[in-house]
């Protein structure tokens, strides 16, 4: 196989050439804007998103009318978040959420500490999930929203999310989710789940970066971030993104459609993955359920190595040490300190993600490559081999 190999499908995934061939023609033939109704540039573009937006909707199993169309999922979690609570002050100032959330929900909750909303972050359990009973000790009678992300964009763990928000429902307070890496790639139903609120973005479903969605369930106070003209439905205010928004709707009805075969295809790719790297390494630890979890996910980490090292030799393949949005601290994923791993063996962890266009040769590729840079950077501590267990470290691999 060639080089270069890309597995690092939770940063961004490589766009579909349907998709791209759809939006191509709105980019120079139906370039209207979706707002202008005097005539037939933009009756055209108008129709163009009331059918992307139709086919993000039964994605998730929302009506059309329940979805706003957004630059990304960071901004849908923004607006969930912060619209959320804006439009309820007068009937509480609390916030729910979990350790392990991506920076786009801890990061808007802190800034909302500091104008004096109270958040509870819960813990998860040694697999990353977090249960019912956790979440349902920690409402209180100021409770105004729960926010739990679908599939962790670390370890790819599935919460529990019809049990938690089924939680929520009874106790009339709004639940959100984050389904940024979920949407596209396991089933959702959002009337059968009983979510009010879920974010999703195009760029990580093969669609194109700079699109996102966000389902707002008809009834639900949001406080829009963003306004100066009124556009989609008076929550998102400005010209709309057309040939991306094109672009998600055909990467959404594609999802729709090939679901169900690429997931399990792609699922066996992980698993042949994990298998060979196990079979061939010593000390390769998953981190997070593997029952729960994503098809496309594969976090491990490898004990006596650096995740840095890993990387840096793994030269023409693709793959990260978590998530792209926080890639240039050193410090270790506070994914994997919530799942109780140590800094160190937070930093030799690394992810895979794989895609739509990944093949067994490429995994097959990979699989050799790695170890073979694994057995080189344990080469000068020989001591590995020779004492290693999993739960006798040399002391200064701990």
């Amino acid at each position: 196989m060639d080089l270069p190999i890309y597995m690092d499908g939770h940063a961004t995934t490589r766009v579909d050439p349907r998709v791209v061939e759809a939006m191509v023609p709105f980019f120079s033939q139906h370039y209207g804007n979706a707002a202008s109704r005097q005539h037939r540039f933009g009756w055209v573009a108008r129709d163009a998103v009331a059918d992307a937006r139709a086919a993000v909707a039964s994605l998730i199993g929302a009506k059309a009318s329940e979805v706003i169309f957004t630059s990304g999922a960071t901004e849908s979690n923004n607006l969930a978040v912060r619209g959320v609570v804006d439009a309820s002050r007068a009937r509480g100032n609390h916030i729910v959420t979990v350790q392990t959330e991506h920076r786009a929900i801890l990061d808007p909750c802190a800034s909302l500490e500091r104008q004096g909303m109270q958040v509870s972050y819960l813990p998860v359990r040694e697999d990353g999930i977090l249960t019912p009973a956790a979440l349902g000790a920690a409402i209180e009678p100021t409770t105004v929203l729960v926010t739990v992300m679908m599939a962790n964009n670390e370890t790819g763990v599935l919460h529990p999310i019809d049990a938690l928000a089924a939680l929520t429902r009874a106790r009339g307070i709004s639940f959100h989710t984050d389904a940024a890496q979920a949407a596209g790639w396991v089933p959702i139903d959002v009337e059968t789940s009983g979510i009010d609120l879920l974010s999703l973005t195009a760029h990580k479903c093969h669609g194109p970066k700079g699109v996102g969605g966000l389902f707002v369930r008809h009834g639900v106070a949001v406080t829009p971030l963003i306004e100066g003209g009124g556009h989609e439905s008076g929550l998102r205010s400005g010209t709309l993104n057309l040939p991306a928004i094109v672009g998600f709707g055909r990467a959404a009805s594609i999802c729709l459609n090939e679901m169900a075969g690429e997931s399990v295809r792609v699922g066996r790719l992980r698993d042949r993955l994990l298998s060979q790297l196990q079979n061939s390494l010593q000390g390769v630890t998953v981190n997070g359920s593997m029952k729960a979890r994503l098809p496309q996910n594969l976090n491990v980490s490898i004990d006596g190595v650096n995740g840095e090292q890993l990387l840096m030799g793994l030269g023409g393949v693709a793959v990260s040490s978590g998530a792209a949005c926080t890639s240039n601290t050193r410090k270790p994923s506070h994914v994997l300190q919530a799942l109780g791993l140590s800094d160190k063996q937070a930093r030799a962890s690394v992810r895979f993600g794989l895609g739509r266009f990944n093949s067994e040769a490429e995994v097959d590729q990979v699989a050799e490559m790695f170890q073979g840079l694994v057995e080189q950077l344990r080469a000068p501590a020989p001591v590995f081999e020779q004492e290693h267990s999993e739960n006798d470290l040399p002391p200064e691999w701990q």
